[in-house]
């Protein structure tokens, strides 16, 4: 499919395609019009990417893991993982819990603060 059709159907733009392309999360062929061509897996790889790139994770950890997850199904790879992936996921990992722990935090106060707004408008 081409890069207009893979962007709409994955809710990305051409733009951030390429970039993905770019830092090496998705490959492409080319025709021999010169345009590029990508797979049908793609679209799930790409969608994969959005939701890891939301989770705060970087497009750097995100390489690094790739590998790991081309289907939920398949048992974890192992060949090929360095120390320093490992550490970076456990970095990446540390920092989403004090993101969450936060969030948390903000939402309990706002839900504290919308109680206290609906008791006192009764």
């Amino acid at each position: 499919m081409r890069i207009g059709e893979l962007a709409a159907q994955a809710g990305a733009s051409p733009r951030q395609v390429r970039f993905y392309e770019a830092k090496g999360l998705i490959t492409s062929t080319r025709g021999p019009n010169n345009y590029r061509d990508y797979s049908e897996t793609t679209l799930g790889r790409v969608q994969q990417i959005r939701e890891l790139l939301k989770a705060g994770l970087s497009t750097q950890a995100i390489r690094g893991i790739l590998p790991c997850l081309e289907s939920p199904r398949d048992p974890i790879v192992f060949e090929g993982v360095t120390f320093e992936t490992v550490a970076a996921l456990e970095r990446e990992r540390d920092r989403m819990t004090e993101r969450i722990d936060v969030l948390t935090r903000n939402r309990d106060a706002i839900a504290d603060y919308l109680t206290e707004l609906q008791e006192r408008a009764n």
